[in-house]
Protein backbone atom coordinates (compact mmCIF):
# COMPACT_ATOMS: atom_id res chain seq x y z
CA UNK A 1 0.00 0.00 0.00
CA UNK A 2 1.11 3.90 -0.16
CA UNK A 3 1.58 5.85 2.24
CA UNK A 4 -1.51 7.54 1.10
CA UNK A 5 -3.98 4.69 1.35
CA UNK A 6 -2.48 3.56 4.44
CA UNK A 7 -3.14 7.00 6.06
CA UNK A 8 -6.86 6.55 4.45
CA UNK A 9 -7.35 3.13 5.96
CA UNK A 10 -6.34 4.20 9.51
CA UNK A 11 -8.11 7.08 9.68
CA UNK A 12 -11.60 6.86 10.96
CA UNK A 13 -14.71 8.49 9.81
CA UNK A 14 -15.50 10.65 13.10
CA UNK A 15 -17.81 13.15 11.18
CA UNK A 16 -19.92 10.55 8.81
CA UNK A 17 -22.20 12.88 6.60
CA UNK A 18 -24.09 12.28 3.11
CA UNK A 19 -24.34 8.80 3.80
CA UNK A 20 -27.66 8.41 5.88
CA UNK A 21 -31.09 9.09 4.70
CA UNK A 22 -31.67 11.65 7.83
CA UNK A 23 -29.50 14.05 9.20
CA UNK A 24 -28.08 14.35 12.47
CA UNK A 25 -26.82 16.19 14.90
CA UNK A 26 -23.25 14.74 16.54
CA UNK A 27 -21.26 15.80 19.38
CA UNK A 28 -17.54 17.44 18.27
CA UNK A 29 -15.11 15.12 18.99
CA UNK A 30 -12.18 17.30 18.73
CA UNK A 31 -10.70 20.48 20.94
CA UNK A 32 -11.56 23.64 19.54
CA UNK A 33 -7.77 25.14 19.90
CA UNK A 34 -4.82 22.94 20.12
CA UNK A 35 -2.19 24.58 21.51
CA UNK A 36 -0.93 25.31 24.65
CA UNK A 37 -2.24 29.13 24.25
CA UNK A 38 1.60 30.98 23.42
CA UNK A 39 1.09 33.32 20.98
CA UNK A 40 -0.69 36.55 19.92
CA UNK A 41 -3.85 35.85 21.04
CA UNK A 42 -4.36 36.61 24.74
CA UNK A 43 -5.69 34.56 27.22
CA UNK A 44 -9.24 36.41 26.97
CA UNK A 45 -9.23 36.05 23.45
CA UNK A 46 -8.24 32.29 23.38
CA UNK A 47 -11.42 31.52 25.90
CA UNK A 48 -13.50 33.37 23.82
CA UNK A 49 -12.53 31.66 20.42
CA UNK A 50 -13.23 28.53 22.60
CA UNK A 51 -16.32 29.21 23.82
CA UNK A 52 -18.12 31.24 20.12
CA UNK A 53 -15.97 29.56 17.71
CA UNK A 54 -14.77 32.79 16.28
CA UNK A 55 -12.58 36.09 17.64
CA UNK A 56 -12.00 39.64 15.85
CA UNK A 57 -9.63 41.82 15.82
CA UNK A 58 -10.00 45.67 14.64
CA UNK A 59 -7.27 47.55 12.20
CA UNK A 60 -5.65 44.08 11.78
CA UNK A 61 -3.87 45.46 8.57
CA UNK A 62 -2.90 48.78 8.10
CA UNK A 63 -5.35 51.71 5.89
CA UNK A 64 -2.49 51.36 3.16
CA UNK A 65 -2.16 47.84 3.32
CA UNK A 66 -6.20 48.19 2.59
CA UNK A 67 -5.60 50.26 -0.29
CA UNK A 68 -3.08 47.88 -1.99
CA UNK A 69 -5.35 44.56 -1.66
CA UNK A 70 -8.34 46.35 -2.88
CA UNK A 71 -6.17 47.30 -6.11
CA UNK A 72 -5.07 44.37 -6.28
CA UNK A 73 -9.17 42.71 -5.98
CA UNK A 74 -9.18 44.94 -9.12
CA UNK A 75 -6.65 43.91 -11.04
CA UNK A 76 -7.64 40.23 -10.34
CA UNK A 77 -11.05 41.04 -11.54
CA UNK A 78 -10.21 42.46 -14.46
CA UNK A 79 -7.78 40.21 -15.48
CA UNK A 80 -7.89 38.75 -18.71
CA UNK A 81 -6.33 35.91 -18.28
CA UNK A 82 -8.31 34.66 -15.51
CA UNK A 83 -11.36 34.73 -17.48
CA UNK A 84 -12.38 31.37 -18.31
CA UNK A 85 -10.02 30.03 -15.50
CA UNK A 86 -11.96 27.53 -13.20
CA UNK A 87 -10.52 29.45 -10.34
CA UNK A 88 -12.52 32.52 -11.21
CA UNK A 89 -15.84 32.12 -10.26
CA UNK A 90 -19.06 35.04 -11.38
CA UNK A 91 -22.78 35.00 -9.89
CA UNK A 92 -24.91 32.62 -11.10
CA UNK A 93 -27.41 35.55 -12.54
CA UNK A 94 -24.46 37.84 -13.80
CA UNK A 95 -21.01 38.36 -14.91
CA UNK A 96 -20.04 39.68 -11.80
CA UNK A 97 -16.64 38.41 -10.13
CA UNK A 98 -18.17 35.68 -7.25
CA UNK A 99 -14.69 34.28 -6.04
CA UNK A 100 -11.17 34.04 -7.13
CA UNK A 101 -9.45 31.19 -5.62
CA UNK A 102 -5.70 30.05 -5.32
CA UNK A 103 -4.88 33.60 -4.35
CA UNK A 104 -1.66 33.11 -3.12
CA UNK A 105 -1.00 31.58 -6.56
CA UNK A 106 -1.74 33.96 -8.75
CA UNK A 107 -0.80 36.75 -6.96
CA UNK A 108 2.47 37.96 -4.98
CA UNK A 109 0.66 40.25 -2.61
CA UNK A 110 -1.57 37.90 -1.40
CA UNK A 111 1.42 35.23 -0.96
CA UNK A 112 2.79 37.87 1.06
CA UNK A 113 -0.13 37.90 3.00
CA UNK A 114 -0.24 34.32 3.57
CA UNK A 115 2.87 33.46 4.98
CA UNK A 116 2.60 36.93 7.11
CA UNK A 117 3.75 36.21 10.94
CA UNK A 118 -0.09 38.17 12.06
CA UNK A 119 -2.26 35.05 10.25
CA UNK A 120 0.55 32.31 10.45
CA UNK A 121 1.37 32.46 14.35
CA UNK A 122 -2.32 32.98 15.50
CA UNK A 123 -2.90 29.83 12.86
CA UNK A 124 -0.14 27.94 14.94
CA UNK A 125 -1.33 29.07 18.25
CA UNK A 126 -4.73 27.78 17.89
CA UNK A 127 -4.17 24.45 15.92
CA UNK A 128 -0.81 23.86 17.83
CA UNK A 129 1.43 22.75 15.46
CA UNK A 130 2.69 24.09 11.70
CA UNK A 131 0.25 24.83 9.92
CA UNK A 132 -0.50 24.99 5.52
CA UNK A 133 -3.12 26.86 3.33
CA UNK A 134 -5.57 24.87 2.46
CA UNK A 135 -7.19 26.85 0.81
CA UNK A 136 -7.83 30.85 -0.33
CA UNK A 137 -9.68 32.96 -2.39
CA UNK A 138 -10.97 36.51 -2.43
CA UNK A 139 -14.71 37.16 -2.01
CA UNK A 140 -16.39 40.01 -3.60
CA UNK A 141 -19.86 40.68 -2.68
CA UNK A 142 -20.38 44.22 -4.96
CA UNK A 143 -23.60 46.31 -4.10
CA UNK A 144 -26.49 46.07 -6.01
CA UNK A 145 -25.97 42.17 -6.49
CA UNK A 146 -23.62 40.81 -4.45
CA UNK A 147 -25.28 36.93 -4.01
CA UNK A 148 -25.91 35.11 -0.79
CA UNK A 149 -24.03 32.47 0.95
CA UNK A 150 -25.77 29.94 2.22
CA UNK A 151 -25.91 27.91 6.07
CA UNK A 152 -23.05 25.96 6.04
CA UNK A 153 -20.44 24.36 7.93
CA UNK A 154 -16.79 24.50 5.77
CA UNK A 155 -15.78 21.43 7.70
CA UNK A 156 -18.99 19.38 6.63
CA UNK A 157 -17.53 19.98 3.07
CA UNK A 158 -13.85 19.83 3.45
CA UNK A 159 -13.90 16.70 5.27
CA UNK A 160 -16.80 14.87 2.55
CA UNK A 161 -15.11 16.13 -0.69
CA UNK A 162 -11.65 17.15 0.44
CA UNK A 163 -10.86 14.17 2.77
CA UNK A 164 -9.96 16.70 5.79
CA UNK A 165 -9.83 14.18 8.38
CA UNK A 166 -10.56 16.33 11.91
CA UNK A 167 -12.00 20.09 12.82
CA UNK A 168 -7.88 21.38 13.25
CA UNK A 169 -8.54 23.81 10.49
CA UNK A 170 -9.32 27.47 11.18
CA UNK A 171 -10.33 30.30 8.55
CA UNK A 172 -8.77 34.19 8.37
CA UNK A 173 -11.13 36.66 7.11
CA UNK A 174 -9.54 40.04 6.61
CA UNK A 175 -12.23 42.85 5.24
CA UNK A 176 -11.20 44.89 2.38
CA UNK A 177 -14.27 46.84 2.95
CA UNK A 178 -16.44 47.87 5.70
CA UNK A 179 -19.15 45.60 6.83
CA UNK A 180 -22.33 46.60 8.20
CA UNK A 181 -25.29 44.79 9.36
CA UNK A 182 -27.05 45.52 6.14
CA UNK A 183 -24.48 44.75 2.83
CA UNK A 184 -24.17 41.00 3.46
CA UNK A 185 -21.75 40.77 6.69
CA UNK A 186 -20.80 37.13 7.76
CA UNK A 187 -23.13 35.63 10.15
CA UNK A 188 -22.34 33.24 12.47
CA UNK A 189 -23.87 30.89 14.97
CA UNK A 190 -22.08 31.87 18.32
CA UNK A 191 -21.12 28.07 19.57
CA UNK A 192 -22.25 25.97 16.87
CA UNK A 193 -19.20 24.85 16.05
CA UNK A 194 -19.43 22.21 18.96
CA UNK A 195 -22.17 20.26 16.52
CA UNK A 196 -21.64 18.79 13.38
CA UNK A 197 -24.78 18.54 11.36
CA UNK A 198 -24.33 15.39 9.34
CA UNK A 199 -26.24 15.75 5.87
CA UNK A 200 -28.55 14.30 3.58
CA UNK A 201 -27.95 13.77 -0.42
CA UNK A 202 -24.93 12.12 -2.04
CA UNK A 203 -22.53 14.00 -3.26
CA UNK A 204 -22.40 13.76 -7.22
CA UNK A 205 -19.27 14.08 -9.43
CA UNK A 206 -17.58 17.27 -10.26
CA UNK A 207 -19.95 18.68 -7.67
CA UNK A 208 -17.86 21.47 -7.34
CA UNK A 209 -18.61 23.03 -10.57
CA UNK A 210 -22.52 23.82 -9.45
CA UNK A 211 -21.44 24.40 -5.43
CA UNK A 212 -19.26 27.07 -6.08
CA UNK A 213 -21.70 29.49 -7.31
CA UNK A 214 -24.80 27.70 -5.76
CA UNK A 215 -24.57 24.79 -2.80
CA UNK A 216 -27.47 22.76 -2.15
CA UNK A 217 -25.70 18.99 -1.17
CA UNK A 218 -23.91 19.42 1.81
CA UNK A 219 -26.17 22.16 3.23
CA UNK A 220 -27.81 21.65 6.76
CA UNK A 221 -31.48 20.88 6.39
CA UNK A 222 -33.60 23.80 8.05
CA UNK A 223 -34.66 21.76 11.43
CA UNK A 224 -31.08 21.61 11.93
CA UNK A 225 -30.75 25.15 11.32
CA UNK A 226 -33.46 25.77 13.33
CA UNK A 227 -32.43 23.60 16.39
CA UNK A 228 -28.89 25.29 16.42
CA UNK A 229 -30.37 29.09 16.28
CA UNK A 230 -32.50 28.53 18.84
CA UNK A 231 -29.77 27.10 20.87
CA UNK A 232 -27.27 29.53 20.10
CA UNK A 233 -28.84 32.54 18.04
CA UNK A 234 -26.84 34.27 15.62
CA UNK A 235 -24.03 36.81 15.35
CA UNK A 236 -23.87 39.62 12.88
CA UNK A 237 -19.78 40.30 12.58
CA UNK A 238 -19.47 44.34 11.12
CA UNK A 239 -16.27 46.11 11.39
CA UNK A 240 -13.88 48.26 9.50
CA UNK A 241 -11.62 47.62 6.63
CA UNK A 242 -8.82 46.40 8.12
CA UNK A 243 -10.34 44.29 10.66
CA UNK A 244 -10.17 40.17 10.92
CA UNK A 245 -12.36 37.62 11.75
CA UNK A 246 -10.69 34.15 12.36
CA UNK A 247 -13.23 31.19 12.91
CA UNK A 248 -13.55 27.84 13.47
CA UNK A 249 -14.08 25.24 10.34
CA UNK A 250 -16.98 23.89 11.89
CA UNK A 251 -18.87 27.29 12.64
CA UNK A 252 -22.40 27.48 11.22
CA UNK A 253 -21.82 30.67 9.30
CA UNK A 254 -23.30 32.44 6.13
CA UNK A 255 -24.28 36.19 5.15
CA UNK A 256 -26.98 37.44 2.63
CA UNK A 257 -27.11 38.84 -0.56
CA UNK A 258 -26.18 42.89 -1.08
CA UNK A 259 -28.59 44.83 -2.20
CA UNK A 260 -26.87 48.36 -1.02
CA UNK A 261 -24.41 50.28 -2.75
CA UNK A 262 -22.34 49.18 -0.02
CA UNK A 263 -19.32 46.38 -1.32
CA UNK A 264 -18.43 44.03 0.55
CA UNK A 265 -15.15 42.16 -0.03
CA UNK A 266 -12.53 40.07 1.91
CA UNK A 267 -9.59 37.53 2.00
CA UNK A 268 -10.34 34.47 2.88
CA UNK A 269 -7.47 32.13 3.98
CA UNK A 270 -7.92 28.77 4.94
CA UNK A 271 -4.66 27.30 7.64
CA UNK A 272 -4.94 23.43 8.22
CA UNK A 273 -2.38 21.75 11.16
CA UNK A 274 0.11 19.25 8.74
CA UNK A 275 -0.47 17.02 11.29
CA UNK A 276 -4.56 17.26 9.68
CA UNK A 277 -3.38 16.63 6.00
CA UNK A 278 -6.26 15.47 4.23
CA UNK A 279 -6.33 12.21 3.10
CA UNK A 280 -9.06 10.64 0.44
CA UNK A 281 -12.75 12.32 0.64
CA UNK A 282 -15.29 10.76 2.88
CA UNK A 283 -18.18 11.55 1.35
CA UNK A 284 -17.49 11.95 -2.76
CA UNK A 285 -16.18 9.94 -5.39
CA UNK A 286 -12.73 11.85 -5.99
CA UNK A 287 -10.98 14.87 -4.79
CA UNK A 288 -11.61 18.28 -5.52
CA UNK A 289 -9.18 20.31 -7.24
CA UNK A 290 -5.95 21.80 -6.12
CA UNK A 291 -7.44 24.85 -6.50
CA UNK A 292 -9.83 24.01 -3.83
CA UNK A 293 -8.11 21.79 -1.87
CA UNK A 294 -4.43 21.81 -1.40
CA UNK A 295 -2.20 18.57 -1.66
CA UNK A 296 0.96 20.77 -1.21
CA UNK A 297 1.12 20.43 2.62
CA UNK A 298 4.25 22.63 3.25
CA UNK A 299 3.95 24.87 6.03
CA UNK A 300 3.83 28.87 5.61
CA UNK A 301 5.16 31.36 7.32
CA UNK A 302 8.32 33.40 7.60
Amino acid sequence: MTLQMDLQASTADEYPTRKAPEPALLDRRDPVVWGPGDGPLSQEELQGYDRRGYTQTEAFVTDAEVATYRAELDRLANDPALRGDERLVVEPSSEEVRSVFDVHKVSPVFSDLVNDPRLVDRARQILGSDVYVHQSRVNYKPGFGGGSFYWHSDFETWHAEDGMPRMRACSFSVALTDNYTHNGALMIMPGSHRTFVSCVGETPADHYRASLKSQHIGTPDEGSLSRLAERHGIDVLTGGAGGVTVFDSNCMHGSGGNITPFPRSNVFIVFNSVENACVEPFSAPARRPEFLSSRDFTPVGR
